[in-house]
């Protein structure tokens, strides 16, 4: 029999947007169990540099931070959702301070916090901490977290699936997901290689996104979708998969996985270079190197493809040693541990795929379409990104949406009788496997053809093919999970190749170019916006 496990509310996830939730609710009594795939401080938000946008400076305002929004999502923004993120920043960035998160401030003025500018941005409204926000956020939100006497945390543990039964309404036409109430999740400790059972009266997703189904990628490797996936499967829509945002600089070189280049650097007046040294963004976008990363990552894409090279450049050198050192201090760390010295020679940077812009359909508090469902962050749905997010809107999102929901459960959750049992998980049929290596195959195969047919660049050709290939993977899948222990490996190769289905059946639905989708097929924008949403009972296999 597994262990089990009883708690108010289960987290899945441990970056800003669970940890921000988990301590709202404990400060207020809340038992909350937190389940983290790796150690704490590995997942996106640690590695997060440039920073957090919110209206901070009296000469910017909430409706200017809102139409930059707008115009960077090509718009397909839901601008009620927009405007509700916007409203909430200042208030984020207040809480975060509370908790002790140490952002950066002028040298001349100590009082004052220093602003930066990125990429689709009309002020300078990025709070930042140096170049690596991200590390000082998730650094101090895990500490309060193991802290706190009302939060346990489960490191190494890996969410399998959803518990989820119908509700009694004595409603006999079909299992519908909105006639369901989640009560857990079945979880695999990667340690001692067995599944426990996580009951829980409210369950919260906060995984991130699926960026891992890319062959190249900025983000780390626990970015498999795992709560996008185990939320379709329990029954939930997900909305907008298509639009899978490729951040325009990663560091190129074979010892450099996944290290993004700040977009702040070209913020701080970074420009980008071909191989013979030619500026080349004034010829694709009037705002140069400051264009939404859409503009950019396209650009760059063209001109590797043009010109036949592998990378292109981007150049800062003509900032002072002093400059760089105080605002880039983690990247002309890493340049130079590469024997790139980022004060006098351009950085090799490619495209990788950044963030997932679609997700979980939600509202505002975070509400699926299961009861006793929340989905926060990066793995949510909430309109807030339109085709394209806006650089330094990630985090903002992801402290704003989890204090919604934290709000909104503190309301509910007296409410709540605790949840049925569930029957423990059931190893007895299944055997340990020797063939791991299919696995490895597989999940090769899966992002090598992602990268190459569901890319920067999209066709209908390319996308069938992709269809066709990630059918076939997904039957190979199924019989190994069927009849094999799981193991971290597999649930993350099951849930990236349910995820990047996902992708390809919602970027074959969107006839036209907008954003981060662009199709050689359909390069025109349809004069009216309209979001993607599939429907697990209506996603008809082919």
């Amino acid at each position: 029999m597994s262990e089990y496990f009883s708690h108010d509310v289960l987290v899945i996830g441990s970056g800003a947007a669970g940890l921000t939730l988990a301590l709202q609710l404990a400060e207020h009594g809340t038992r909350v169990a937190i389940v983290s795939k790796g150690q704490l401080n590995q997942g996106s938000t640690y590695w997060a540099q440039g920073g957090i946008a919110a209206v901070l400076d009296d000469k910017d305002s909430v409706d200017a931070h809102v139409q930059d929004t707008l115009d960077a999502g090509g718009q397909l923004c839901h601008e009620d959702t927009v405007r509700f993120t916007v409203e909430n920043s200042t208030a984020s960035i207040q809480w975060l301070l509370a908790q002790g998160v140490r952002f950066s401030r002028y040298e001349t003025d100590r009082a004052e916090f220093h602003l930066t500018r990125e990429g689709g941005h009309s002020h300078r409204r990025i709070i930042h901490a140096a170049d690596a926000t991200g590390r000082a956020l998730s650094e101090t939100l895990s500490l309060n977290a193991q802290q706190h006497p009302n939060i346990q945390l489960f490191t190494r543990h890996v969410a399998v699936d959803l518990i989820s039964k119908r509700k009694h309404t004595g409603d006999k036409s079909g299992d519908k997901s909105k006639d369901k109430r989640c009560h857990g999740a079945y979880v695999l400790d990667r340690d001692s290689g067995h599944v426990k059972l996580f009951h829980a009266k409210i369950t919260v997703l906060a995984t991130g996104g699926a960026n891992k189904a890319y062959l190249y990628t900025s983000n780390p490797d626990g970015a498999s979708g795992d709560g996008i996936a185990m939320a379709w499967r329990a029954g939930c829509r997900v909305a907008n998969m298509e639009f899978n945002q490729f951040h325009p600089t990663c560091l190129y070189h074979p010892k450099a996985k996944s290290f993004l280049i700040t977009e702040a650097i070209r913020g701080e007046g970074g420009i980008l270079l071909n191989p013979d040294g030619e500026r080349f963004m004034p010829r694709y976008d009037e705002r140069g190197e400051l264009a939404p990363r859409d503009v950019v990552a396209r650009a760059i894409d063209h001109e590797m493809k043009r010109l036949g090279v592998d990378c292109v450049y981007l150049d800062i050198s003509h900032k002072s040693p002093e400059f760089l050192l105080e605002h880039f201090p983690t990247i002309k760390a890493r340049c130079l541990e590469l024997s790139i010295d980022i004060s006098r020679e351009p950085i090799p940077v490619v495209p990788a795929a950044h963030y997932t812009c679609g997700g979980v359909m939600t509202d505002k508090h975070g509400h699926t379409d299961i009861q006793s469902l929340y989905a926060i962050g990066e793995t949510a749905f909430t309109g807030l990104h339109g085709a394209n997010r806006l650089a330094s809107n990630s985090l903002l999102e992801c402290v704003v949406y989890g204090s919604a929901a934290a709000a909104d459960i503190l309301q509910i959750l007296p409410n709540f009788n605790p949840p049925p049992q569930a029957p423990h998980w059931d190893e007895s049929q299944v055997t340990d496997s020797d063939e791991d290596v299919v696995i490895s195959h597989n999940w090769d195969e899966l992002r090598r053809f992602m990268w190459d047919y569901v890319g920067i660049v999209r066709t209908n050709k390319r996308l069938q093919r992709a269809l066709n290939r990630v059918g076939l993977l997904q039957q190979e899948i199924a019989e190994y999970y069927s009849n094999y222990k799981v193991s971290n490996d597999l649930l993350e190769l099951r849930n990236l190749a349910m995820v990047s289905e996902l992708i390809i059946r919602s970027a074959m639905d969107r006839k036209e170019s907008r954003g981060l989708h662009y199709t050689l097929d359909y390069p025109n924008q349809l004069p009216t916006a309209h979001d993607t949403i599939l429907t697990p009972e209506h996603t008809a296999k082919t």
